[in-house]
């Protein structure tokens, strides 16, 4: 057989594989990171495991896609730096898509919508969260997040103070050293709704959806070199779409959907 033939031949091959088995040939084995200390999406089980609803859509992809598949947790601050140090293959941690990022990394199509929101005190008075308005307040977020860069760049005559992990804003705001948070909306509404602290709190003002800030949605971060990893991914995002996986998990852990952030 002549090369023309076997390439027509090996193009009719492809053409007739399922979806699953285009993706595997192109996949490695995957090592996959994420942050471990941002439930419901991910976190560490009582028994030291790691869990969450990026945890069950990462599995989903390395099921979908054929391949072998790994996790590891990385503090928030250092994830970015890490994946371009080679030390895993990407990263699902609910990372919002920003221009910024992207100067670093490449990201996967959306696996979710994005939107930050203003926590307070159940008691709080607070009802106008304009700069001026919150002027000389305090505010937290966690650092080095869409959110840390949203109230350092809008809030410039509040006291911001940034800690190193989402439940540690959390604790001063229960505890009262703030008059607000930003957080990721998802995250924050199941943490006023589902847990016993969060009670204390509730969301205020309307939802924030600067795309300057939450970018372009929520994405699997990758280095930029690797563009068969996202082409296989991407496809196997839409199969798990497409064939009701995504809303299976989605429904697990969350009463809104996350790709349109309605019920």
């Amino acid at each position: 057989m002549n090369k023309t033939l076997r390439s027509l031949a090996l193009s009719a091959v492809v053409a007739m594989l399922p979806v699953t088995a285009v993706i595997a040939t192109e996949a490695p084995t995957l090592r996959i990171a994420t942050e471990g200390a941002y439930p419901p999406f991910n976190y560490f089980t009582a028994d030291g495991k790691l869990a969450g609803f990026d945890i069950e859509i990462g599995r989903a992809l390395c099921a979908k896609m054929q391949a072998q598949c790994s996790f590891v947790a990385q503090d928030w601050d250092g994830i970015i730096p890490a994946l371009l140090a080679n030390k895993y293959d990407l990263i699902i941690a609910s990372m919002f898509i920003t221009d910024e990022r992207r100067q670093k990394v490449d990201f996967t199509d959306p696996y979710q919508k994005s939107a930050m929101t203003f926590v307070v005190p159940k008691d709080s008075s607070l009802s106008d969260f304009s700069p001026a308005a919150m002027a000389g307040k305090t505010i937290g977020a966690q650092g080095s997040t869409t959110q840390a860069d949203y109230l350092t760049a809008v809030f410039p005559d509040s006291d911001v103070r940034l800690y190193p992990t989402q439940d540690a804003v959390n604790l001063d705001l229960v505890s009262g050293r703030l008059d607000a948070q930003v957080g990721d909306m998802i995250p924050m509404l199941d943490w006023t709704q589902k847990s016993d602290d969060g009670s204390c709190c509730k969301l205020a003002g309307e939802p924030i959806s600067d795309p300057q800030y939450v970018g372009q949605g929520v994405g699997i971060a990758l280095r930029q070199d690797d563009d068969k990893l996202r082409e296989s991914l991407n496809l196997a995002l839409a199969a798990l779409i497409a064939d009701g996986t995504y809303k299976a998990i989605n429904d697990k852990f969350f009463s809104v959907n996350l790709l349109t952030l309605k019920k």
